[in-house]
């Protein structure tokens, strides 16, 4: 399997250039049906929109503060659980197979539970496999796992077009797989959540378990991205 590589879209313009294609899609004289699905916000997310524009406006709320803020949950504190999990499953095979049979107890080893976490499958990303998981009706996601979910991964874009084309979304947000890889698509509902064991990176075979959490990302979980290991990272 190939390595990821940087896209010519990151994260920001995937959904900058979703939201082109359906201002586009929307505008006069352009002969679309309306049975296409166009990627506009819901209304919800405009109502949204709105309040935290008059919050900033009135001085209520520090754009920055609030940007700092989601980044933590989206990025940090919640991806870190998934994280602790993935390296514990690279170095103990007991607690993998616990894991790959039953997602929502094997977690629960570690004290997570809870809201969006309640009946949980992990599939397991190999050298000839590799899965990515979607929400396909709204924004169902791992959240005692991996936070919150992220912008893109809440999108009309990705939601329709990942089960369409996985190779050219996971092409644009930077992944790229050898066509003998086999790809599966795994669509999340609130019934049943979904989580990815991405394949352990070579070159890591002496690591730590701190220090293989640390190589964890969000996205490898999600499964638009692989783990790369770090440069000489052999060390304990």
């Amino acid at each position: 399997m190939s390595e990821s590589k940087p896209g010519s879209l990151d994260r920001r313009g995937f959904i900058k250039g979703a939201a082109a294609g359906a201002v586009a899609a929307g505008a006069p004289g352009v002969g679309h049906s309306h049975e296409h699905h166009q990627e506009l916000p819901s209304d919800p997310a405009l109502r949204v929109k709105a309040l935290e524009s008059l919050l900033v406006e009135k001085g209520l709320v520090d754009p920055a503060a609030l940007d700092a803020l989601v980044d933590t949950y989206e990025n940090h504190v919640g991806p870190r659980n998934g994280a602790q999990v993935v390296a514990r499953a690279w170095v103990d095979p007991d607690f993998k197979q616990r894991l790959l049979k039953d997602g929502t107890s094997a977690i629960a080893e570690f004290g997570f539970s809870g809201s969006q976490g309640e009946q949980l499958t992990v599939v397991e990303n190999t050298r000839d496999v590799h899965n990515v998981i979607v929400c396909t009706l709204c924004s169902c996601y791992p959240w005692p796992l991996l936070g919150l979910p992220p912008t893109w991964y809440k999108s009309a874009a990705y939601r329709s077009r990942t089960v369409i084309d996985p190779r050219g979304v996971m092409s644009e947000l930077g992944l790229e797989l050898a066509e003998d890889v086999e790809v599966r698509v795994w669509d999340s509902t609130a019934a049943s959540r979904y989580f990815v064991l991405p394949e352990r990176p070579e070159g890591t075979g002496s690591m730590s378990e701190d220090r293989l959490a640390a190589l964890v990302t969000r996205d490898a979980m999600i499964g638009v991205a692989k783990v790369a290991a770090p440069n000489g990272g052999n060390g304990p």
